[in-house]
This record gives structure tokens, sequence and C-alpha cells, in this order.
């Protein structure tokens, strides 16, 4: 690798920290190819991109930026993923990790924030951005539907009533 293919590496790893939200490191030794194609899938499928990086062009590319601090878990065979919603890298890497005991999450960041492999592992277990949308839906349109039940008991009630009578009346 020359040096403008490095150059050229190490803008388009400042694109993807820039761009995403949370970045995950995480060590493959041992990994086939399969079981890396399998997780670059597996992590597309779910909204995220995985990438192999070399650590002193990610160190250069991480210069200047607010997770530099993760610069330091940079260390052996690195595997990169990341995404703009900040549960998704985490989840898909934390996935296959547990299948798969080859990959090890070192840790990673999320803004200014660096993450080691426990705070990686929390994010992971949070409920994506969509699933909490959901739940604040349902958690508003719960007291809209209890308020039209409660209106429409005493009209419900009124008209068993009036059934009631008008069988009574019938026999």
């Amino acid at each position: 690798m020359d040096r403008t293919e490095k150059a050229e590496v190490v803008e388009e790893l400042k694109g993807i920290f820039a761009a995403n939200s949370v970045v995950v490191f995480a060590h493959y030794t041992g990994l086939t190819v399969a079981e890396l194609t399998d997780l670059r899938i597996k992590a597309a499928t779910a909204g995220a991109g995985v990438k192999v990086v070399k650590n002193r062009l990610a160190k250069l590319a991480l210069e200047g930026h607010d997770g530099a601090g993760a610069g330091t878990l940079l260390k052996g065979p690195t595997v990169i993923a990341y995404s703009d919603d900040v549960t998704v890298a985490p989840r898909t890497v934390a996935e296959f990790a547990k299948t798969n005991d080859k990959l090890v999450v070192t840790g990673g960041f999320m803004g200014a924030s660096v993450l080691d492999a426990n705070g990686v592992k929390t994010l992971a277990t949070l409920p994506s951005l969509d699933e909490l949308r959901a739940k604040l839906i349902g958690v508003i349109q719960a007291p809209a539907t209890k308020i039209a039940g409660v209106l429409q008991a005493p009209a419900g009630q009124l008209a068993r009533v009036v059934k009631a009578y008008a069988e009574k009346d019938a026999a």
C-alpha cells in the first residue's frame, strides 16, 4: 500500500467516524473469511457497516475527532462496526460474539464518549430508536383509548337496560 492509498483509507475512515453515531472495535483473531463475510452480511441487514482496519491508519483518522481517546483500543487485528443508530452496531457485534468466541469486543466510542467492552454490551441491550418510538406512541395512545372506553360505557349500559326492559315487556 503506497502513501496515496493510505491517505485515501484515512480519509474514508474519517468519513465513517464523522458520519456514524457509534463505532465498535473488536479483535477478530482466528475468524475465517466466511465468518467475517457472515458478520458483514448480518450487519448490513441490520443497518450497520463492518470494516477491517489497520490500527495505525485508524489512529490517524481518529486524530482531531471527538472519539480520539478510543485510539488506545486499537491493538491487534481490529475490525470496526459502525452505525447511525447507537444500538445497531453494538447489538450486531455482541450477538455475533455470543455465537463465535473468536470475535472479542474491545470497546468503541459514541460521540466523545469512549466505551469499554461493558459499555458496548450495555448499548447492545438498549431498545432501538424504532422500538422506543413504538413504545412512546403506545403510551400516548393508552389514555385516549381509556377515555373512549369510559365515554362508551354509559351508553352501552343504557342500551343494555333498554334492551332488558324491551325483552321483559315482550315476555
